[in-house]
């Protein structure tokens, strides 16, 4: 910790994804004098991840990576950007990094915004695939647009029907591509949500022409010149002008194990986001951490848990007392379609459906443990949203005869249990 951030020190941050930039600003702001110094292997201007499997997928002829920031707030800022460039290594003695080039950058504290990639299972096969793409940055997003846009018959097969699997696979339908999803698990979302969530998103797949089958584990893929062929356990086997892999994601922490900080399901730190070097930080979707309102240990991927670490680790830096402490909350869009979820519904033993009136589909999922109201997913349902992130946070006990009942309004005084 430093009480009186001095003119001459330096700050370096590895990742300069949503994490790594919102810390970097929110450091200044918080004070910090010295030199700002962000890395990242991606070449371009640090930018929104959320949208490429959404918006940019379904652009027109030029479409448009939206910026985190512009390139005059950095400068504006005095945030130095090193963009292309990789770290392969961190001599925690030393307080050093070591550039792929040779350089060597001492630092007085170093932030790890690491992240994660897609993870690529151990198929037979998968590693000759002709046109097999994950979906993580830019440059895959860009690969996957230019694959469709020259493929024949634009087949293509998902692998994984988590949300950026399904988001993917409603974007390119959107464009014209005849897409199957297949998802190993006997429900799509299944590690995520409620049944009947899935059920909802399976039939909104269906009813868009996507083909989504369950229970297809994938257990060889062939490649046969202009296409590739997918095959599963059940004998079952598909062609593909493109594939998409979308099963999950693997930490960047290799950094961190080589500099032997302490690791588990990502790089372990504190409430103020320290490691087990006082002197380095992590924040994003590489952390592990142990979140308050649950009291566990988790590891999320979301904008959210980037952006508020960020601002903890800016304040701790700087000598301020912080502790990260917020309800998780993410988004997923597919077609018209906007799920928002606040909270986390692991270890709920009944989940309760609100259903609304009304033309367009819009209910919620209401997950209790007991009386405790874990987490909500709100279909098309802003309200219910805002509403069920304030009752978690505030702990209050619900009716939920009343809270199931559309012929009530969802209002907090008619909500809560007397």
């Amino acid at each position: 910790m430093i009480s009186n951030p001095k003119p001459d020190q330096v700050c370096l941050v590895i990742g300069a994804s949503h994490a790594g930039v919102n810390f970097a600003f929110a450091l200044r702001r918080e004070g910090w004098q010295g030199k700002i110094v962000l890395f990242d292997s991606d070449p371009l201007l640090p930018y929104h991840r959320p949208p490429l499997s959404k918006t940019y997928l379904v652009g027109g002829d030029q479409p448009k990576i939206d910026a985190l920031k512009a390139e005059k707030s950095y400068e504006k800022n005095n945030i130095t950007l090193r963009l292309g460039t990789k770290v392969t290594s961190i001599d925690r003695h030393e307080k050093s990094i070591t550039l792929q080039d040779g350089t060597v950058q001492p630092y007085d504290k170093l932030l790890l915004a690491t992240g994660a990639r897609p993870l690529v299972p151990a198929i037979p096969g998968i590693d000759t695939a002709g046109y097999l793409y994950t979906l993580r940055t830019a440059a895959d997003a860009q690969k996957i647009r230019k694959r469709f846009q020259d493929s024949k018959e634009q087949r293509v097969v998902v692998i994984g029907g988590g949300y950026i699997g399904l988001e993917t696979a409603a974007s390119l339908r959107k464009i014209g591509a005849k897409v199957t999803v297949l998802e190993r698990e006997d429900r799509i979302l299944a590690r995520v949500t409620a049944p009947y969530l899935s059920s909802f998103f399976q039939k909104l797949h269906t009813d868009n022409g996507v083909v989504v089958l369950t229970g297809k584990n994938v257990t060889s893929i062939e490649n046969d010149g202009d296409y590739d062929c997918v095959y599963c356990a059940d004998g079952t086997r598909f062609e593909a002008d493109m594939i998409v892999l979308g099963v999950g994601v693997r930490v960047n922490d290799e950094l961190a194990l080589a500099a032997d900080l302490t690791t588990e399901d990502g790089i372990c730190v504190d409430g103020g986001t320290r490691t087990s070097d006082p002197n380095v930080f992590a924040i994003g979707d590489c952390t592990y951490h142990h979140n308050l309102h649950y009291d566990r240990t988790i590891r999320l991927e979301s904008v959210q848990n980037a952006v508020d670490q960020a601002k903890v680790a800016a304040a701790v830096i700087c000598g301020k007392q912080a502790t990260y402490d917020a309800i998780p909350w993410f988004w997923s869009d597919q077609y018209d379609v906007k799920l928002q979820m606040v909270g986390l519904s692991t270890g709920y033993d009944q989940a309760l459906i609100r259903e609304e009136t009304g033309g367009e589909p819009r209910f919620s999922v209401w997950y209790f443990a007991g009386d405790r109201l874990l987490a909500v997913d709100a279909v098309n349902h802003a309200k219910a949203y805002v509403l069920g992130t304030k009752f978690i946070k505030g702990g209050q006990k619900l009716d939920k005869s009343k809270l199931i009942d559309p012929n009530l309004p969802l209002r907090p005084g008619d909500l809560l249990r007397g």
